[in-house]
């Protein structure tokens, strides 16, 4: 068996349409989206309409949580513009997306962790505002009643894969469309992906156990930075240009 995995699309159309002809390239057809598919300020009516139109299966992360949950007025910088680029038909597929689900029998799916859409499963905050990798027993314990030999989470952009004491693994895809962020909740901290590729991955079964193939995939990235640029969001501009946060 052999699928792909891609996550934190965030409205980047260009993006996820360069993953998907890379995915067809491959000949891969199974596809799982593990959510945050349209936050942002670029292109998230036709995200939505490439992904609706895909039937790809999908969860919601709590980008899309809060586009469902919250007023236009009440939203913020990445949702408002989104929202306004979203059609009945979009909203009401967002409308149902599980916040979990088991994909092909053998791969557990959520996007941040199985507790939340807002914690990281696979990292951990310090006060100083450092990610850094989550001690395995805590990884563990927020595994605790999965028995799928896969587990797949997103949110925080970083590919990882994890493996557990059990020889299972989790794997973060890491983003198809957003390649830098910065968060104030709780510590001030930010995640740079030091280039400006699209990224996702590929699972396969193979004799010895799944194996992990991390793509990042070039595209008009150059575009998509100028128009996050012209709608007002420069730090989201400038990891679109090049993968990295200005200080």
């Amino acid at each position: 068996m052999i699928f792909a995995a891609i996550a934190d699309i965030h409205g980047n159309c260009a993006a996820l349409e360069a993953v998907l002809e890379d995915i067809a390239r491959l000949g891969i057809k199974d596809i799982v989206n593990l959510g945050d598919c349209f936050s942002g300020p670029l292109e998230a009516g036709f995200t939505g309409d490439v992904l609706v139109g895909n039937w790809i299966p999908s969860i919601r992360g709590n980008h899309d949580r809060e586009l469902i949950e919250r007023a236009p007025e009440e939203m913020g910088s990445w949702e408002r513009p989104a929202h306004a680029q979203l059609s009945p038909a979009h909203m009401d597929w967002l409308q149902t997306l599980p916040f979990s689900m088991v994909f092909k029998d053998v791969a557990y799916c959520c996007h941040g962790s199985p507790r939340g859409d807002l914690e990281y499963w696979l990292e951990t905050l310090s006060p100083e505002g450092v990610l850094k990798l989550r001690p395995l027993a805590e990884i563990e314990a927020m595994a605790d009643g999965i028995t799928q030999p896969l587990m797949l989470c997103g949110h925080t952009h970083i590919p990882r894969a994890v493996q557990l004491s059990d020889g299972r693994l989790i794997v973060n895809p890491g983003s198809v469309g957003c390649p830098g962020w910065k968060d104030d909740t709780p510590f001030d901290h930010h995640v740079e992906a030091g280039h400006p590729l699209a990224t996702y991955a590929v699972l396969e079964e193979t004799g010895r156990g799944w194996q992990v193939y991390f793509r990042n995939i070039r595209y008009d990235n150059l575009a998509m930075s100028e128009m996050a640029r012209v709608n007002g969001i420069p730090y989201l501009a400038d990891a679109l240009e090049n993968g990295w946060l200005k200080r």
